[in-house]
């Protein structure tokens, strides 16, 4: 082990327990470099002064059983596949439902994408347990101080697709955990989550359904685990391996925004807010423009419905040429209002295919689990069912459109007079409140922003 390395171990003499297993881990695993020791030392010391903490972070990002309700509207957490019973047995009981809760004693936690960042973001959050420790991470992991693009900027840097997707992630992450200290009701009592693009990935960490230990970065963990199992109570145990579930899940968020970025750089293109009038026809209008990029002689050109964010709210995508094409002739096309929006390419359209591939070869890598809660995806706004499902479906949305309306509607569907859930926005930007007020007016009642910066804006 080097000296840097060893110097790290011996930092953690303090605590009995820490200092042994980290001992212990890199006695046992000589081909630990120094960004493996540095993450094995951080969770261990998180861990260490989170004595007592029993529901600290994200890292206690989902400790909820099976016995906690697992949907929007009272129904539950999509169900295990039950074990086949051997031939000849009696016939099993059939399993008693739980009572469902009232929802307004429940949360819903929406993570904001790509789009929410701005410079200042994450100050507020720096006060709260283990935040600086994730960044810190973040740092190693990623190879740039991830802080200090947050707090300092520059915004053109931080604008950058390879930098704002994990800025968004770490950053919406860190106000799951201001949320757990000042309102720990509204983790516990948690039935559901989703997220808008790169926040996808943040909601199913939250729900416990993503472990991104990837074998080369991570290859201690798994021994990692047994050993601190047999010399420190569950709790413990269970903090050690949320906190790095959730901090490791960022090597796939890097992959994913770096592919991204280099498919962006293959042609011009973008992406064009539009709310139109009722009588607009989407697909018609993007239609239109790829004949008008054909007549231009352009081959395959792309343009797309990318979000769809509210009634007569959308985002289309595409090549350059053909949103020159719609903002040209958005009165023709009954658009009211269009904006180019500050994004390097056409995401979740065909442009982004040579994205796919990467992304599926580290998922593969991965482990994943069901969620814990109601997690729903972006490609067709249902609900996670299991783990093969949620590999295909992030791979899947890097190519197609986010149904963030349908999501809503998934969400917050329910019969007449029943109550709705509290509805949490975690992250940067108010996007999300925004969409929400403009597709469920009820629901928009009970909803509230988890602030990332020093003051209420």
């Amino acid at each position: 082990m080097s000296e840097l390395s060893s110097s790290k171990v011996d930092s953690f003499g303090d605590y009995s327990l820490s200092g042994r297993a980290v001992r212990l881990i890199s006695s046992a695993d000589t081909s630990l470099d120094e960004e493996q020791l540095m993450l094995a030392s951080v969770a261990v010391r998180m861990a260490a002064s989170s004595r007592g903490k029993v529901r600290s972070l994200v890292s206690l990002s989902r400790t909820l059983s099976t016995n906690k309700p697992g949907s929007t509207a009272g129904d539950y957490p999509p169900p295990a596949e039950a074990p086949a019973s051997p031939p000849n047995s009696e016939p099993a009981a059939a399993p008693q439902r739980r009572p469902k809760k009232d929802p307004s004693g429940c949360s819903v936690l929406l993570f904001p994408g790509q789009g929410s960042q701005f410079v200042g973001m994450g100050r507020g959050l720096l006060k709260y347990p283990n935040v600086k420790e994730m960044f810190t991470v973040a740092q190693k992991i990623l190879g740039y101080d991830l802080l200090s693009l947050c707090l300092e900027g520059p915004e053109d840097e931080l604008q950058k697709t390879v930098h704002c997707q994990p800025a968004v992630f770490v950053t919406s992450l860190a106000a799951v955990e201001r949320l757990n200290q000042e309102n720990p009701k509204a983790i516990e009592m948690c039935v559901a989550a989703a997220g808008f693009s790169v926040g996808e990935f943040a909601a199913l960490v939250f729900s416990g359904a993503m472990n991104f230990a990837e074998g080369r970065k991570i290859s201690f963990l798994g021994f990692f685990c047994a050993l601190v199992k047999g010399v420190l109570i569950t709790t413990l145990v269970n903090i050690l391996y949320l906190l790095l579930m959730h901090l490791l899940a960022l090597y796939a968020v890097k992959v994913r925004a770096e592919t991204m970025q280099k498919a962006s750089e293959l042609v011009p293109s973008g992406m064009l807010s539009v709310i139109g009038r009722p009588q607009a026809q989407y697909n018609y209008a993007c239609l239109q423009a790829k004949e008008h990029c054909k007549s231009l002689g352009m081959e395959n050109p792309v343009c797309s419905v990318a979000n769809y964010l509210f009634p007569d709210g959308r985002v289309i995508a595409g090549h350059q040429q053909a949103l020159d094409f719609l903002q040209e002739n958005s009165r023709r096309l009954k658009f009211m209002r269009t904006k180019t929006l500050p994004v390097s390419g056409a995401f979740h359209t065909e442009l982004m295919a040579s994205a796919t591939e990467p992304l599926r070869e580290v998922l593969r890598q991965v482990e994943v689990r069901r969620p814990e809660i109601s997690v729903y995806s972006n490609v067709d706004g249902k609900r996670y069912m299991n783990e093969s499902h949620v590999r295909r479906q992030l791979v899947k949305q890097l190519v197609s459109p986010v149904k963030w309306e349908q999501t809503l509607h998934e969400i917050y569907e329910r019969t007449q007079g029943q109550h709705f859930p509290h509805t949490y926005e975690v992250g940067p930007g108010r996007q999300l409140g925004a969409t929400l007020q403009k597709c469920n007016r009820k629901a928009y009642q009970t909803y509230a922003h988890v602030e990332v910066t020093a003051y209420e804006d």
